[in-house]
């Protein structure tokens, strides 16, 4: 008897040209698909990359239409539509609002518990809390939340005037030569955050500042996050990256969200995926996303460090010839400023400290291509104003470039 799974199976095959096709598409970078509001942009890419705080404001605009740094404070800070938070991988994003109960579930509450042995761990090690540094790392923590909800909002100095506490000091690798006792303020805003129980706010500078004001989530979001459930959760986190990332090996939704592969594949049962062949790998796609898209003419994006799109894939082979490989990334697998042309990455970009943007492409795309390349520079010059951001994570061809 035939394997009806099997039959399925072998139906359907994805070329790369259709998977880049998808990115021109799904990722809003080609002209006719680029959008009006930072809200919709965000929600195509499930979340914005934030570590580098300048990231969301250049990720937003590379898929824009006339949108730029104005637009998207006026959506984190006026309407809040987006908000920021810690979540796969311990890292930061911004994420669409109603996609907040969503991470919370099926990633901050994890990450808070692990946070919170580490801290507490720490603190027992330098002999902090009198034997119970759990119990009292869990008392600062609510009086610095009531102390926040006094004040309506409040960076970590002004809280830390509040509860002294905050103030104690850590050393939590004394036995190290470069290790440097530093007080607990930001363990404890980090703990409240991926608690649910408050978010970041306006930084203390220029868009591209990493010094962040803190508020209580329930007057920043009128209300508290609720709890949808962690399987729920987790579902519709991976319907969302298979919205926008398919059809990818079960390896990259791995890598991605960070769970473990049994996370993802529990994940997987409340969703009807098809199996796909990928250029002799196998992928996942969602069952009801088997048409193909249409090819968007041709396109050229410039995209900021750790946007979205290339680092939305582990397997990366598809997208990027390896020999540009070393030149964009650093060694902790962080991208730096990329130029894309047709969904590949055929090069680099930095700007300068006059404000010039320099673009250097690695491979022959034609003169189209290039021309394509060069508005693309001319539109990335008006998105910065006056602002000059440095990547946090430099990379060769930046530092080349703007040497």
């Amino acid at each position: 008897m035939s394997d009806p799974a099997a039959s399925i199976r072998a139906m359907y095959s994805i070329s790369t040209a259709q998977r880049r096709a998808r990115i021109g598409v799904r990722h809003r970078l080609a002209d006719p698909h680029r959008g009006t509001d930072p809200g919709e942009i965000t929600r195509s890419m499930v979340v914005l990359h934030a570590t580098d705080p300048a990231t969301v404001h250049l990720s937003v605009a590379a898929r824009g239409r006339g949108l730029g740094p104005v637009q998207v404070e006026h959506a984190l800070y006026e309407d809040r539509s987006l908000v920021r938070m810690l979540a796969m991988r311990r890292t930061m994003f911004v994420v669409p609002v109603d996609l907040v109960p969503v991470l919370h579930a099926s990633c901050g509450a994890d990450l808070a518990a692990k946070q919170r042995r580490t801290y507490a761990r720490y603190l027992e090690q330098a002999g902090v809390g009198e034997g119970d540094a759990a119990g009292w790392l869990a008392e600062v923590a609510d009086r610095t939340h009531r102390a926040l909800l006094a004040r309506g909002s409040a960076t970590g100095a002004q809280l830390s005037k509040d509860v002294p506490e905050l103030r104690t000091q850590v050393d939590t690798a004394p036995e190290k030569s470069y290790s440097r006792p530093s007080n607990i303020t930001s363990w404890v805003l980090v703990l409240l955050g991926t608690e649910g129980r408050i978010v970041r706010a306006r930084p203390n500078g220029t868009w591209s500042s990493s010094q962040y004001s803190w508020a209580p989530v329930e007057s920043w979001l009128s209300g508290p996050l609720g709890d949808i459930g962690v399987d729920r959760a987790r579902t519709e986190l991976v319907r969302a990256w298979l919205r926008t990332f398919g059809p990818a090996p079960i390896g990259d939704l791995k890598w991605w969200t960070g769970w473990t592969l049994g996370q993802v594949r529990k994940a997987l049962t409340g969703i009807e995926t098809v199996e796909v062949d990928l250029d002799g790998a196998p992928g996942l796609l969602l069952a009801d996303d088997l048409e193909p898209v249409a090819d968007p003419p041709p396109w050229a994006a410039l995209l900021p460090p750790l946007d979205p799109t290339p680092m939305g894939w582990q397997s990366r082979s598809w997208y990027l010839d390896d020999d540009h490989r070393s030149r964009l990334f650093d060694r902790n697998g962080n991208i730096g400023p990329s130029i894309w042309y047709d969904g590949r990455i055929v090069g680099g970009w930095a700007q300068r400290t006059d404000g010039e943007i320099v673009t250097r492409i690695l491979e022959d795309i034609g003169t189209d291509g290039t021309a394509l390349v060069a508005a693309e520079a001319e539109r990335a010059a008006g998105w910065f104003g006056a602002v000059r951001p440095i990547p946090r994570f430099r990379t060769p061809l930046e530092r080349e470039l703007t040497a």
